[in-house]
């Protein structure tokens, strides 16, 4: 019997165990996924407080109840460690860790390599590992793979290595990990075969792409469309509100049509683990083959940008007030990226707060999903500040994210001009504004 029908009887037969190393956003539901459907499953993280947490049944991501974490692991079927040295019991090492910008908003595979490194002594013969992190074309098979065979074993002889992009939407109540397509990509044949049917086991259908790196291409792609879509309503909310358009209204006319259009929104600035990067991973890698993505930059460029506009409108709302930024004391509300999640990811009420900051304005946030703001590489001086509440002590307030909480905002009793970025109270008031 080959490797790959070997490995494809395993799952048949639900012997695969499954490590999943990366219990964030991404790797918490995937891992709870295969040990609901009866694999026995092994959570690998560095983050030990992680590990202890799940390890207690309580859970630390809002939309991922507990309970579900405790039923899993009542089963015998999930645990959660710190030890590496555990790889070697599974037979299939999903990768989903961070791949973030660095300060020239170039690729970070650091923390793709740093699992390569960790997990390599401990790969054996007839493992299938997955890397599931968004990230540049060719990543799979020019980082990941040589450093998993500096042990001497050869991929597809010894070894399985696929693509397989994670395509997570936290809090969306329509689609979760199970009812999501899931594309993959692989080195061979073999590897195809055996990626696909391991994935089958938990999601409604895979989606066969020939390589890895048409894979990761499919990643980038789905992304980087959304990108230049949010950044083409956003140019259109600046031109239109000059001309005394509201932006909403037309988007809200323009999606009664049944054919041909697509809505997008526009915002202060992106936000989450993809979008806001994506697109770059795609214009630097681009550069390696000479070839120009001005289009895709030029979308990122505005987007960019959009906190620098909603800065601007807050000085004119405050000029209105017959008061300046600097020694205003100004609130945001939402520090989470998208609405009714605890992700501040590529919040733009990060970059909103250091600007005004520098602008001498007093700031403060609000966020009923995150009480306090956790480390973060890029904005660690924020850490420890407490959400603050919401009242008439604030010369501004500025909406930045839609949460349900904020729709019924008493506009009328706070006596506090609002800045609305998400289109989020709806009935007119002399005191809110849009932006």
């Amino acid at each position: 019997m080959t490797l790959h029908e070997e490995f494809l009887q395993k799952i048949e037969h639900k012997k695969t165990v499954i490590g999943v190393i990366g219990l964030g956003y991404v790797g918490l539901p995937l891992i709870l996924c295969f040990a609901e459907k009866g694999f026995r499953s092994i959570g690998f993280d560095i983050d030990m407080k992680k590990t202890a947490a799940l390890m207690r049944g309580e859970s630390y991501i809002k939309h991922i109840p507990a309970e579900r974490i405790q039923k899993a692991m009542k089963s015998g079927l999930f645990s959660a460690v710190a030890d590496f040295a555990r790889i070697k019991e599974c037979d299939a090492i999903l990768i989903a860790v961070p791949t973030p910008l660095n300060i020239n908003r170039e690729p970070d595979v650091q923390y793709i390599t740093a699992s390569c490194e960790a997990i390599a002594p401990y790969v054996r013969k007839g493992q299938l590992i997955v890397l599931e992190s968004s990230t540049y074309p060719g990543t799979t098979d020019e980082v990941m793979v040589p450093i998993l065979e500096k042990g001497g074993l050869k991929l597809d002889r010894d070894f399985f290595a696929a693509f397989s992009p994670e395509r997570e939407d936290p809090a969306n109540k329509d689609y979760r990990t199970e009812t999501i397509p899931k594309v993959v990509g692989a080195t061979s044949a073999e590897g195809l075969a055996v990626a696909e049917k391991l994935y089958q086991q938990i999601v409604v259908r895979t989606v066969p792409v020939s390589s890895t790196k048409a894979a990761e291409a499919t990643k980038l792609l789905e992304n980087t469309f959304r990108a230049v879509n949010i950044a083409l309503v956003n140019e259109l909310k600046m031109t239109f509100m000059k001309m005394g358009i509201d932006i909403w209204e037309v988007i809200n006319a323009a999606k009664t049509k049944p054919f041909g259009f697509m809505p997008f929104y526009p915002g202060p600035g992106l936000g989450g683990h993809c979008i806001p990067i994506d697109p770059f991973y795609l214009t630097w890698k681009a550069r390696e083959y000479g070839a120009s993505t001005k289009f895709i930059e030029l979308a990122g460029e505005i987007n960019i940008a959009m906190p620098d506009f909603v800065i601007h409108r807050a000085m004119e709302v405050l000029n209105d007030q017959h008061k300046s930024v600097k020694g205003s004391r100004i609130l945001l509300l939402g520090l989470a990226y998208k609405s009714n999640v605890d992700d501040d990811r590529e919040s733009p009420s990060y970059p909103l707060m250091e600007k005004l900051e520098e602008l001498g304005a007093a700031v403060s946030y609000n966020d009923p999903y995150i009480p306090v703001i956790r480390m973060t590489r890029e904005y660690a001086k924020f850490a420890g500040r407490t959400s603050a509440a919401i009242s008439a002590n604030f010369d501004l307030i500025i909406i930045v994210t839609a949460h349900d909480e904020y729709k019924t905002l008493d506009v009328e009793n706070l006596q506090v001009p609002i800045l609305d970025t998400r289109n989020t109270i709806l009935h007119p008031h002399p005191m809110l504004y849009k932006a």
